[in-house]
Formats: structure tokens, C-alpha cells, sequence
């Protein structure tokens, strides 16, 4: 029978670290502060951005909801976000994903300064990921590598398999999980033989929003089974993975929700005090 990892129990390791931290800063007269940018009324999207604001208000951060309608430009969308990030107290800012399909999601992101970038998002925090001169990490693949830490697992030689080769999450955690000497391999839509590669793995890692997208017959006895995805199904969360199925079978698995959720808001805020640290010469 395997274990369910404990996400909560992981976050609130962290959000401890990052109380202790918001509390110093504030001995030296610095709040941390967090704004969020959500355009549009997309339900997930309110309910991440809820948590994300909670999390951050019980840490002791100052926090700033930025609501904008969904028939915004892409170009009144970068001189909004110029105006927001001109806050010198700004510790950190995200803009929620996904935007609506008429804005180019990738010149908004650009806009941000990569000093406040706390979704590591930016094209120079990702190519500092790739050369590893990084001091931030996406806050969901950072929430992965939370739990293979907690774990105690060295990735060195290790046999991982990614289903989804997003931005979000499947790349930059290829590139970070290469960085610790892991052997890598990235599943796609076009991926002919995704379930032998998995069934060849000793960790496998489920980024793509898509419920049942690894079952029983596609795990070997005794891996690590890592589910990032997230879908909603009559207002029910869903993650990809079949945990009920492959329960008895690995050894490990987080489940949805409770898994890496609660991990990826707080490795979110643990950014926001990097950046805040960082852009105040705090060593």
C-alpha cells in the first residue's frame, strides 16, 4: 500500500520560514508585498487567487488584488502592469494564468521586472534557470522539488518522466530536475509511447489538466508519482492521476487537493520574500 504525501504538512513547514522572515523584515521597517493581476472572472482563477491572497495575509505580507475586465488590450494590459510594479514598496507581482486567448501572454509577462517576477515567468529568470545563475524557481516545480527533498531522495541517476511539456511547469522542472543529475524525459501530446516511458521510471510527474491521464496499468510497482494538473468537473477538483487506482501500487503519490497546491502558494510567498530581500541588500 502506498503513502499519500502530506502537502499541507509541507506548506506549512514553509509558511513558517516565511512568517519568521516577514517578521524580521518588519523589525527593519519592510512589509513585503504581493499584488496579483487577475483580468477576467475565469472560477479557478478567482479561487487560486483567494488562496494566494489569504496565504499571504496570514504570513503578515501587505497583499493587492489588481481586478481587470477581460476585454482589456494587450497594451493597456503592459501599461497597467508598468503603472502597479512603479509601487518602490512591491516586493513581488503575478499576473494569473491563463489570460484571456487575445492577449499575448508572453509580451505581458515580459513587462514584469524580473527583480519582482515571483511566478518565474520572465524569459531572463527561465534562461537564469537554464544556467543555473537563478535566485528564484517557479513556485509549482518548486513545490515538486519541496517534496522530493522532504522525501529524502537524491535525483542523481534517477529515471524521471514529465507528462507535459508546459511553461508552467513541465520545462522549467525538466531543466531544474537535469540541474540535480536526474535522466529526464518529457511526454507530450505527441508522444507515441508515453506509458513505456513511464512504466521505465522511478518518479513520474503529471503537469497537464487533464483528469485520468495516468491510470493503474501505466505505473511500476514502487514509484513516485507526483500529480501538479488541476481540473474542474462540475465544480470538483480534479488532478491527472487516478490515485484510488494506483494507490496499493507506488509507493508514494500526493492527491488533489492537499498535494502540491497548498506547496506551490507557499513557495509563491517564499519568493516574494526572496525578491523583497534581494531588492533590499538582505543577506
Amino acid at each position: 500500500m502506498g503513502a499519500l504525501i502530506d502537502g499541507k504538512a509541507i506548506a506549512d513547514k514553509i509558511n513558517e520560514k516565511v512568517a519568521e522572515k516577514v517578521s524580521l523584515l518588519k523589525k527593519q521597517k519592510i512589509t513585503p508585498k504581493l499584488a496579483v493581476i487577475l483580468v477576467g472572472k475565469d472560477k479557478p482563477s478567482q479561487t487560486y487567487v483567494k488562496k494566494k491572497g489569504q496565504a499571504a495575509q496570514k504570513a503578515g505580507m501587505a497583499f493587492k488584488l489588481h481586478k481587470i475586465n477581460s476585454t482589456i488590450t494587450t497594451k493597456q494590459l503592459i501599461k497597467k502592469i508598468e503603472e502597479i510594479q512603479n509601487d518602490k514598496d512591491l516586493s513581488g507581482i503575478i499576473v494569473q494564468l491563463p489570460l484571456p486567448k487575445h492577449i499575448n501572454t508572453n509580451s505581458v509577462l515580459n513587462t514584469i521586472k524580473p527583480e519582482i517576477d515571483v511566478d518565474c515567468l520572465t524569459n531572463v529568470n527561465l534562461g537564469k534557470l537554464v544556467m543555473k545563475t537563478n535566485f528564484l524557481v517557479p513556485p509549482t516545480p518548486g513545490a515538486v522539488m519541496s517534496i522530493i527533498h522532504k522525501l529524502n531522495i537524491d535525483l542523481i541517476g534517477k529515471n524521471v518522466t514529465i507528462i507535459g511539456a508546459g511553461p508552467l511547469v513541465g520545462k522549467p522542472l525538466a531543466i531544474m530536475m537535469m540541474n540535480e543529475y536526474a535522466s529526464v524525459t518529457v511526454c507530450n501530446s505527441k508522444t507515441k509511447d508515453t506509458k513505456e516511458k513511464c512504466l521505465a521510471s522511478d518518479i513520474i510527474i503529471t503537469g497537464v489538466g487533464k483528469k485520468n491521464i495516468l491510470r493503474k496499468d501505466m505505473v511500476s510497482p514502487g514509484v513516485i508519482v507526483i500529480d501538479t494538473g488541476v481540473s474542474f468537473e462540475q465544480k470538483k477538483m480534479s488532478g491527472d492521476v487516478n490515485v484510488k487506482e494506483i494507490l496499493d501500487k507506488v509507493a508514494y503519490v500526493t492527491p488533489t487537493p492537499g498535494g502540491v497546491g497548498p506547496i506551490t502558494v507557499a513557495r509563491l510567498l517564499l519568493n516574494t520574500i526572496i525578491c523583497c530581500e534581494h531588492n533590499n541588500n538582505i543577506k
